[in-house]
């Protein structure tokens, strides 16, 4: 073999192997490429379900009836005032807006998260006169959530729907036999003689007890007096209308609990006229969904008087 024979030997294989330099590097920058592609797009879905591109805001064009919902149980780590009371300004906010539908859908919950929703309604509704804001009922709107919807211009309703309850308890659990029974001493220091107020593993104190149930009546007083500056004139007292009894939404409206009847389509269309419907309620992203429900039980073990909760509910 001839040394020009030999430089071309060199010279096919010096090409083979650039060639497989080249394809290697092409698919390197492939597969760099591809991966970096994937993480943008995990990354993307994971910011998605967390609500990190929702600035709170909202490009609604036209005139258009407003929603916001209020589902389930009031509580600060559930449905909260913070997120109602955002929802409801949002609308309020919006220059397009011709009334705000609160579609409500509760059992109640707490009397200090339905007053701060109550009291920020009035405040709304004084701000921004010419802007009506009505309650449509779903299933339920029982004390909680009837105390924040006396706060409305008007109360909607479907005649099955169950409405009222107007009263407050405080509920928990004795263990006191239980213990005796598996030989168990329940051994409580305290610095303060009610630090241990209404302890579940103690037998009942008659003073705590009396005093727990005053200030009961003193809330439920609040309640009452949220009813009737909502309700004013409309309102048909009887005897157990405050005493926690629950009504029909046809019985709600001979009571003058409710106004009439009517879905969230039905007002907007009708009584608003505007029959366009934007939802303005604030999303939860998967992290505060996580967040809501941790705290949903550790709520239940570590409430600040024991396993008693007060509730109007």
């Amino acid at each position: 073999m001839t040394e020009h024979d030999h430089q071309q030997d060199r010279q096919i294989i010096e090409k083979v192997l650039l060639e497989t330099i080249r394809e290697q590097r092409l698919k390197r920058r492939w597969g760099i490429f591809f991966k970096l592609l994937g993480f943008a797009y995990l990354t993307f879905a994971l910011l998605s379900l967390t609500n990190w591109f929702d600035d709170g805001s909202l490009a609604v064009g036209g005139k258009h009836t407003a929603l916001v919902n209020l589902q389930g149980t009031i509580a600060s780590n559930q449905v909260n005032a913070d997120d109602i009371v955002s929802g409801l300004e949002d609308a309020f906010h919006d220059k397009d807006t011709q009334g705000v539908i609160l579609r409500i859908n509760s059992p109640g919950g707490s009397p200090v998260q339905a007053g701060q929703i109550y009291d920020a309604i009035h405040r709304l509704r004084k701000r921004y006169p010419q802007i009506p804001l009505y309650v449509v009922v779903d299933d339920i709107c029982a004390s909680g959530g009837y105390y924040v919807a006396a706060a409305a211009d008007k109360i909607y309703v479907n005649k099955a729907s169950l409405v009222g309850s107007i009263g407050v308890l405080m509920d928990g659990f004795g263990f006191t036999g239980t213990m005796d029974k598996l030989g168990v001493e329940r051994r409580l220091l305290t610095a303060g003689v009610n630090k241990g107020f209404l302890d579940p593993f103690s037998p009942l104190n008659p003073q705590q007890v009396a005093y727990a149930q005053s200030m009961l009546e003193e809330i439920h007083q609040q309640f009452i007096q949220a009813v009737r500056d909502g309700r004013g004139s409309r309102l048909k007292e009887t005897p157990d209308m405050f005493s926690g009894l629950i009504w029909t939404g046809a019985k709600s409206i001979q009571l003058g609990l409710a106004d009439g009847y009517g879905s969230v389509d039905d007002v907007a269309r009708n009584v608003i006229h505007a029959k366009k419907v934007v939802d303005y309620t604030p999303q939860s992203g998967l992290s505060d969904k996580l967040e809501k429900r941790f705290g949903v039980a550790m709520e239940k073990w570590f409430s600040p008087t024991g396993f008693m909760a007060l509730h109007i509910q």
